[in-house]
């Protein structure tokens, strides 16, 4: 079976290797843009721009799976930052707070002709950080540009009271639920090859 990641993640990679399957990668070679105000409904759209970008430019069947996700807090999308003092500034700004990674995931399924999209919420709560601590992170924690500023895989990990909800999700990936959804294509995890 073709399976096919639509995405220049790093950290989608190492959990797609982390499991173990056999994949490809494809981006999308388009734009992404969602005009939807709601967060979920936004990450959703993206997903599925990213996902019907690389089926445009496949032939043949395979199984695509693309995501996009964001944090989200009162009212606010955190995406990429674009500077360190802007990785800085969002960490300020979750700190004693409850935030939600949002993370859009469609399957396109060209063996079966079928598509599912569905989003997965996890709730971060954030302890009070310092002024400095957080310039000590910024300083520190490689690929800060990613996930808002913050990787739960790195240092920002200290700053974390508890999760409620995919442990995975927040990394960009729910592995949990793309599991489920493939089980629901008809899929077991003996249908896709490991390396």
């Amino acid at each position: 079976m073709r399976l096919i990641l639509a995405s220049g993640s790093r950290v989608r990679r190492e959990i797609f290797d982390m499991i173990g399957w056999k994949y490809e990668i494809i981006t999308s070679n388009e734009e992404e843009h969602s005009n939807s105000k709601d967060p979920k409904q936004y990450v959703m759209d993206l997903a599925k721009h990213k996902a019907n970008s690389v089926k445009n430019q496949i032939t043949g069947e395979a199984l695509i799976i693309a995501a996009d996700s964001i944090i989200y807090m009162d009212g606010k999308k955190f995406e990429k930052p674009k500077s360190k003092y802007e990785a800085f500034e969002n960490i300020k700004k979750m700190s004693g707070k409850s935030t939600f990674a949002l993370t859009g995931v469609t399957i396109i399924d060209l063996y079966k002709n079928e598509e599912i999209s569905f989003v997965d919420e996890t709730e971060v709560h954030f302890k009070e950080v310092s002024e400095t601590d957080i310039t000590w992170y910024v300083e520190n924690q490689e690929y800060i540009l990613e996930r808002a500023g913050y990787s739960l895989k790195g240092k920002a990990s200290l700053f974390v009271d508890k999760l409620v909800g995919d442990y995975y999700n927040v990394l960009g990936m729910p592995v949990g639920m793309l599991y489920s959804k493939l089980n629901e294509l008809g899929y077991s995890m003996r249908d896709f090859e490991m390396r």
